[in-house]
């Protein structure tokens, strides 16, 4: 039977007995496929609780290193390569700071939270099932039904909304479904109908696909419903795409209100809407404009902006009406199926209830982080349409926009370029700094402190030694 050598110190019991576990497996002592002895005698040998041998087992198989079976008993995984959790940003060892010496805000991503054990413990489980194998084969185009499935869960749970797995495509991330939809309902030399300030990622797809985007001006609760009607009958446009969540980049929030009145103009003018939710994970609020047109809308949420960027996931939610052959046709063309190792995890992760705590603890990083842009910048910042927001946004000039984010290159600190967005001469004018982005808190720190000091005085730093 196995006996651990238990070292002592301030450290829980049952995490000494995980160390010991995770030691003897890399030492050989503990091959992979060896049983370990039952909890019960386990404890007995050692002289300690029940309670902390089972606490010690259910850790360890969370981390990877054992799988238990009922009726069986527990038997070693072996231990998984390590994975680093470190940014892939090369930066320097005592600052933080990138190599390039620039603190990067460019990147609206979800904040950075460990989630190497989760990866670990996920990939565990699904050796330990032997339900990696899709991981290397072509899926059908429309991805994994226990994908879907997991996908409708998640988004049941987070979203509010309750679609049957069978409506669901998973797609290569918000990117690729966005440019699916836009293929796949638009001719080159369509309009696609947005608001004036829109994602850089919908601007990319359009461009590349011959589509002309139409930018419908905004107030303070996003889309105007009859200047989007009016867009509609000089466009003949057919699509609308919208962010009514935590806009990006103006962080604007349509009300529930504003969403039916959306609603009730594409209804009359025919539109299909195109309705991107990534931001919703942030605000939970309010219900979705497919709530009130499921029969047109087509329904888009991503990991990407409140789980994980790099599983490169996003679900589409079609109406249950909408011919399917010609978005299959999208898919084959544009990628002939999803990848399916990353799906596997998040399926493996909202199968353990993994999932939820990962979300939290996103949300909680972001409330903070908002909240000391808010603290450094104050009424700099426009208020969001939610209690915070991944990214904030600075409105200012055009003009001023882009002398300030020279200024603030100069000083070692580089923001979204203010033209990324816009797309009509009334677009909403402004700077975008993507919170998550920071390798930390300290470094988001410091750009704020630089941001605050080049607009609030001029950036005065950035002309030293000028005469």
């Amino acid at each position: 039977m196995w006996q651990p050598a238990l070292q002592s110190g301030p450290k829980p019991l049952y995490e000494r007995l995980v160390l010991a576990m995770a030691q003897d497996i890399k030492t050989g002592q503990l091959a992979p496929g060896a049983k370990l002895p039952p909890q019960r005698d386990l404890a007995f040998r050692l002289g300690v609780s029940v309670g902390s041998v089972t606490r010690a087992y259910a850790e360890a198989e969370r981390r990877g290193l054992l799988s238990a079976h009922v009726g069986r008993g527990s038997f070693v995984r072996g231990a998984l390569p390590a994975v680093p959790d470190v940014p892939t940003i090369e930066r320097d060892s005592v600052t933080g700071q990138s190599r390039s010496g620039l603190i990067d805000l460019r990147c609206n991503t979800p904040p950075p939270v460990p989630l190497m054990a989760e990866l670990n413990a996920a990939l565990a489980a699904l050796m330990g099932r032997n339900a990696l194998d899709p991981a290397v084969h072509y899926v059908q185009g429309e991805g994994l039904p226990h994908v879907r499935a997991a996908g409708a869960q998640w988004i049941a749970r987070h979203y509010g909304l309750d679609f049957s797995a069978g409506n669901l495509i998973q797609c290569n991330g918000g990117q690729h479904a966005i440019a699916l939809v836009f293929s796949s309902f638009c001719a080159p030399g369509d309009t696609v109908l947005c608001e004036s300030s829109t994602f850089y990622g919908a601007r990319m797809a359009a461009a590349h696909l011959g589509l002309k985007l139409r930018g419908v001006p905004m107030d303070d609760e996003g889309l105007l419903p009859e200047a989007v009607d009016r867009a509609a009958a000089e466009t003949g446009s057919r699509l609308l795409f919208t962010l009514p969540t935590l806009h990006n980049p103006t962080t604007r929030t349509m009300s529930e209100q504003r969403r039916q009145q959306i609603a009730a103009v594409a209804k009359a003018r025919d539109l299909l809407i195109l309705e991107d939710d990534a931001y919703y994970a942030y605000s939970q609020k309010p219900r979705q404009i497919v709530s009130y047109a499921p029969e047109r809308t087509l329904y888009l949420a991503s990991l990407s902006k409140g789980v994980c960027p790099g599983f490169r996931l996003a679900f589409l939610a079609l109406p249950p009406d909408l011919p399917r052959e010609r978005l299959m046709q999208g898919i084959r063309a544009l990628g002939y199926c999803p990848p399916a190792l990353g799906a596997l995890v998040f399926s493996q992760w909202v199968a353990e209830g993994r999932i939820d705590t990962i979300g939290q603890s996103i949300q909680v990083e972001a409330a903070t982080r908002w909240n000391q842009s808010h603290a450094v910048l104050g009424d700099l910042v426009a208020r969001p349409g939610a209690m915070y927001s991944p990214h904030a946004w600075i409105p200012m000039s055009a003009l001023d926009a882009e002398r300030v984010t020279a200024r603030l290159f100069r000083a070692g600190v580089e923001i979204t370029p203010p033209d990324a967005s816009g797309v009509s001469p009334q677009a909403d004018t402004g700077l975008r700094l993507c919170l998550g982005a920071s390798v930390n808190r300290g470094e988001l720190d410091r750009a704020l402190a630089i941001i605050k000091e080049v607009i609030t005085g001029h950036g005065s730093a950035d002309r030293d030694g000028i005469i």
